[in-house]
């Protein structure tokens, strides 16, 4: 009978023990992921700033181009004078 609450006790004694390394283990796993997930959202926002920029900066190169044909169209034309 003896061997039979031993064996009890031990099991118990186990169970709780394993439950307590699971919630240990799931916790540090939950902090590392929520630090993954901090670095991520970090990384993307850095990221969609960077697009917005470029998108900013391409929009804006169809304008330089045409005031740089019509600066290059004006300087032909001051060159026309000048010369004739």
């Amino acid at each position: 009978m003896i061997e039979i609450w031993v064996s009890i006790i031990s099991g118990v004694l186990t169970l709780v023990g394993v439950i307590i390394t699971n919630n240990a283990s799931n916790r540090q796993i939950e902090h590392k992921l929520e630090v993954s997930q901090a670095i991520t959202d970090t990384k993307l926002e850095n990221l969609t700033q960077e697009v917005r920029r470029h998108t900013d900066f391409a929009m804006k190169i169809p304008v330089i181009e045409q005031r740089l044909g019509t600066c290059e169209s004006d300087i032909k034309e001051l060159k026309e004078v000048k010369n004739g």
